[in-house]
């Protein structure tokens, strides 16, 4: 919906149309019945973790608080977003507020910049854990394990503020239609009345740092970890450090991918369709797989896990 401001030349937008999947209802109710089945088992499975990480204390150890951690946040990182697919699923209207739009980019966004730098750091934690397994209790100890979860969280929430805010300034004259599920910068852009190069270079740019240089990071502290993993003369604590770097580097590869695809290269004109699929995958798929991939591969977490089970007698 537009509204004419007096004695301006443009009618500034008040909501946006999220179009989302527009099909027809059957299968607009089909996708709704999935969406809210990732949603509640995502919701289920990271729970599950943050409570059986909380509840054994043998599990209290920098290893498992930046998994608690990392799964909390996949918790609200995939409640950002999906809530409102859900319900613009069941709406013909498809609306989100101008404020509610930039509120979801604001929480998308830093969400998904605390998941770059937290993965970065639980690579960094496996690399001291691998590579220099004496000094590792006195150089991961729960202080730094604090701190660094915090600089994490502030950091992640501090990046995009100023892209965004510069990008809510912008005069928004119509079509308010935004091709997309969520509110992203490409789209917004599109909309915007006045062109704004500088402020869409500062938020790819951005973007490239905080994708590119945790990524780089990450692999180079797993390439240093593989090598000292090869040099280990036990077959037992060989595949003891490839089962934990393993489950990690899954989740690594999963989120990474599709964020390069459509967060550093704009420029490739990617189709709607595609960068809906893309961000599902990352915002919704991710997150999904992640307490799976963990808890599989994790004898502890396993263990921790019928433990709670066990105390509701569920097993």
């Amino acid at each position: 919906m537009n509204i004419s401001e007096p004695d301006s030349s443009f009618a500034f937008v008040r909501e946006f149309i999220l179009l989302g999947f527009s099909y027809e209802w059957k299968i607009q109710s089909l996708l709704f019945s999935l969406f809210l089945t990732i949603y509640a088992l995502t919701i289920t499975g990271n729970g599950a973790i943050i409570c059986a990480l909380w509840c054994d204390q043998r599990l209290h150890i920098p290893m498992y608080i930046f998994l608690g951690n990392f799964s909390f946040l996949e918790i609200w990182y995939v409640s950002s977003t999906v809530p409102k697919m859900l319900v613009n699923f069941l709406s013909h209207k498809k609306t989100i507020s101008f404020v509610g739009c930039f509120l979801q980019f604001y929480f998308f966004f830093s969400l998904g910049t605390t998941e770059c730098l937290l993965l970065a750091v639980m690579a960094f934690d496996r690399y001291l854990a691998i590579c220099r397994p004496l000094h590792y209790p006195n150089i991961m100890n729960g202080h730094l394990c604090i701190k660094l979860v915090l600089i994490c969280w502030v950091c992640g929430f501090l990046w995009f503020m100023i892209p965004i805010v510069l990008i809510s300034q912008m005069p928004f004259c119509g079509p308010n239609i935004i091709d997309h599920v969520v509110c992203d910068p490409g789209p917004l852009f599109a909309l915007a009345c006045v062109s704004a190069p500088q402020t869409q270079l500062l938020c790819y740019s951005l973007s490239s740092i905080v994708i590119f240089g945790n990524f780089l990071f990450i692999l180079g502290s797993y390439t240093l970890v593989l090598t000292a993993v090869l040099h280990m003369p036990s077959a037992t604590g060989r595949q003891k450090a490839f089962s934990t770097c393993g489950s990690h580097l899954a989740v690594v590869s999963l989120f990474y991918g599709s964020l390069m695809v459509m967060y550093v290269s704009p420029g490739l004109g990617h189709s709607a369709r595609m960068q809906k699929v893309a961000t599902l995958f990352y915002a919704m798929v991710t997150p999904l797989f992640n307490p799976f991939i963990y808890s599989f591969r994790n004898k502890e977490i396993k263990a921790a896990l019928r433990k709670l089970l066990g105390s509701f007698n569920i097993m």
